[in-house]
């Protein structure tokens, strides 16, 4: 490929290390080139034993080295990282993370790695027992305090029959980190959420009336995930409470599955011990069902219809401001309104920043064609001392990092 060509495409180095896993970084390399990015592997020796130059040849477009001499005039070793906006290891075995962090550089990619210059994002895979070991730990440790990224390695099953954390996250997932890395530009030369600990809420709480009815809402946690991954490209440790979506798992987080508000409020009471900022993106029922019927309501006559009687929730955000278990903890509301015959939605959510007593509310406009299952969402920002952050429709992603740059400024004021 011609420098004209690769002219204006961002340029990626995809760094394979010696796993198993390795097969699943050919659907990585073929979902960055797919979406316009110019991307060189750099396999170890190692990883060729599982996946071929040819193929990383074939998917990339170009020519595949792992050795310091071939093309010696060109310096690769030095010009391959130097040219590169990002750089992702996937996946990162816990030989290439030592190598890494003790600043080793016996082959092209970690010679790579220690000239590069950009975002470096690593996404280890490996066996549970050596991931938890705590020399991997200290690793990963020296290389997030370095600036880079490593994603949390999902949990599920490994090689043999062994199962536990150290599972290479999905390749969609994966690319859903480098996409908004690269988003950010400048911004994400600095992970500004690394040492804290951030607790999210999606989706929308379920509430059964018998079993296979129940009082929900629209809500699809398309918001929710979307503060979850940014947070993790801003290199927080993520917890996600999800209350029945249907969206893959974001690489790098734990979800905690929920159904009903009363799920959802003891996880995430459970969760708020650590967490440094809380988002409660979630679209919690105010109401329930006083009776659950454990047999289907059947209908009697075509006339009949039951009378259901409501009671309230609990109110699981003012709950978390009345009872802060952190100094310095920051939480976040959402509320999404439709209005009143006297007032738009943003003026009727403004009214309940005082009532909730968060650090930020983040009102937005809901309906049957808005922000409830769409891709893009706007939505006014308050913050408590009177402030307001205007943001315009857009990606849901957009507003998920205009949150937590909030967040990231409100974390540095408080004590």
């Amino acid at each position: 490929m011609t420098d004209d060509v690769r002219a204006g495409k961002p340029r990626v180095v995809l760094g394979v290390g010696g796993g198993i896993a390795a097969y699943k970084s050919a659907s990585l390399l073929r979902l960055l080139t797919e979406s316009g990015h110019d991307v060189t592997v750099v396999p170890t020796r190692a990883a060729l034993e599982f996946v071929g130059a040819a193929t990383w040849a074939a998917l990339s477009g170009h020519p595949v080295n792992t050795d310091l001499w071939t093309g010696a005039h060109e310096v690769p070793h030095v010009r391959i990282g130097q040219h590169a906006d990002l750089v992702i290891v996937a996946p990162a075995t816990a030989d290439l993370l030592a190598k890494a962090a003790h600043g080793l550089a016996d082959d092209l990619l970690t010679n790579t790695l220690l000239t590069a210059r950009c975002p470096v994002v690593f996404a280890p895979a490996m066996h549970t027992e050596m991931w938890e070991h705590p020399a991997t730990q200290a690793n990963v440790g020296t290389l997030r305090s370095r600036g880079a990224l490593v994603i949390e390695p999902a949990a599920g099953r490994l090689t043999g029959a062994d199962t536990g954390p150290g599972r290479l996250p999905e390749p969609e997932e994966i690319f859903e980190v480098c996409r908004r890395i690269l988003a950010r530009g400048v911004a994400g030369l600095v992970p500004d959420l690394v040492g804290h600990r951030v607790l999210v809420t999606a989706g929308g709480t379920r509430e059964p009336l018998d079993p296979v009815r129940f009082v929900g809402n629209r809500a699809s946690g398309r918001q929710g995930y979307a503060l979850a991954r940014t947070a993790v490209t801003r290199g927080a440790e993520v917890v996600l409470v999800a209350a029945n979506t249907e969206l893959a798992d974001p690489a790098g987080v734990k979800v905690v599955p929920v159904t009903t508000t009363a799920q959802l409020r003891d996880a995430v009471l459970a969760e708020a011990a650590v967490a440094d900022a809380i988002v409660m993106a979630a679209a919690i029922a105010d109401f329930r069902p006083e009776t659950y019927h454990d047999k289907k309501i059947k209908k009697v006559d075509d006339s009949w219809a039951p009378t259901v009687q409501l009671v309230q929730n609990p109110h699981v955000l003012r709950e978390l401001t009345a009872h802060r278990v952190r100094t310095g903890q920051i939480i976040v509301g959402f509320a999404a309104e439709t209005g009143d015959a006297d007032r738009n939605a943003i003026e009727v959510g403004r009214d309940k920043l005082g009532r909730y007593g968060v650090d930020l509310l983040v009102v937005n406009e809901v309906g049957t064609d808005k922000a409830f299952g769409s891709p893009d969402n706007e939505a006014v920002i308050f913050d408590a001392a009177g402030g307001q952050t205007v943001v315009g429709y857009g990606p849901k992603e957009a507003l998920a990092d205009r949150i937590w740059d909030l967040v990231v400024a409100a974390l540095a004021r408080s004590p």
